[in-house]
């Protein structure tokens, strides 16, 4: 025979008023907050994905204009040919994020690109290639004794009517 009394309901509901009483302050700071699930990651920002998707097709096309046209002492003039076939790019994704309530500027980062290229060109004994070198935000690279265009860095600054955001991005030629 099962005895059941009211004394452990009245507990039970006790526990449950405290459960609720103590998620009321959690939740009300939870909304003055506005958190976003932890997405602190600029680069994922609404505009900024678009833009660095954009600009990595961009540059891809714009270095296979230049692959095996210039040699290793005409590395200015192939970054400058980069550079003007970007042109038009960058100012197409300037304007389809204006279209869009937001403003987008676009700028070469030369420190973010000579970090990147320190980082991420083979070095050493035994490296296949020449060092890399970066001229107004360009990585380009000896390959034999021709200029292989390798990176890009840009900054990016998204003003949207309720956030601003600012990312630096690296495009890669794949």
């Amino acid at each position: 025979m099962v005895r059941v009394t009211r004394d452990r309901g009245q507990v039970v509901l006790l526990a449950a008023v405290v459960v609720a009483v103590a998620l009321v302050p959690m939740a009300l700071a939870y909304a003055q907050l506005g958190y976003e699930g932890g997405s602190d990651d600029a680069a994922s920002a609404p505009g900024v994905d678009d833009a660095r998707r954009a600009l990595s097709a961009s540059f891809t096309g714009a270095v296979v204009e230049t692959d095996g046209e210039y040699d290793w002492d005409e590395r200015a003039a192939a970054v400058a040919a980069v550079r003007a076939d970007l042109t038009d790019d960058v100012a197409r994704v300037e304007d389809a994020a204006a279209a869009g309530d937001q403003s987008l500027v676009v700028s070469y980062n030369g420190s973010e690109a000579t970090g990147w290229a320190a980082r991420n060109c083979p070095g050493g004994r035994g490296r296949a290639f020449g060092d890399c070198t970066v001229r107004d935000g360009v990585v380009v690279q000896r390959r034999g004794n021709e200029t292989a265009v390798v990176a890009a860095a840009f900054d990016l600054a998204v003003v949207a009517p309720d956030e601003r955001t600012n990312a630096t991005v690296v495009v890669r030629a794949v």
